[in-house]
């Protein structure tokens, strides 16, 4: 049995980071059950994933398009479904906007009244308007 390490690997991809997020994530789909390109003799899925890596057996691109739709939450499709959801709310939400708006105009032209035809009560006013209504009451 070879020993594997990670400057065996280097070659094939351009930072550290990149190798080692694409072996374990390899690693993962060998323990999840995906049959091996390469033979285990007894490794680890660690060490399966880095030889496989190593002797290409499974291609650069391949692993990268793998640990992409590994963390992909959403596909095009469904980037487009949500495109045309937002964009169908938007236009409701200015048709009701303009909606609120004429009818609060119009509220406002029946709210508005002119000073003379608005009556002002003043505090002596309640007081005279409740003792009135005591006083009905008391009867």
């Amino acid at each position: 049995m070879a020993r594997i390490t990670v400057m065996d690997c280097i070659d094939k991809f351009p930072s550290r980071f990149e190798l080692v997020l694409v072996a374990s994530n390899r690693a993962r789909k060998l323990h999840s059950g995906e049959d091996p390109t390469v033979q285990i003799d007894n490794d680890k899925n660690t060490v399966i994933a880095l030889r496989e890596i190593a002797e290409e057996t499974v291609t650069v691109e391949q692993l990268k398009n793998d640990l992409i739709e590994e963390y992909q939450t959403s596909t095009f499709i469904e980037d487009e479904d949500i495109n045309e959801i937002e964009d169908s709310s938007d236009e409701n939400q200015s048709e009701t906007s303009e909606l609120v708006n004429n009818e609060t105009t119009q509220d406002e032209k029946n709210i508005v009244q002119s000073p003379e035809e608005t009556p002002i009560e003043t505090s002596k006013d309640n007081l005279e308007n409740s003792s009135n209504e005591d006083e009905e009451q008391d009867l």
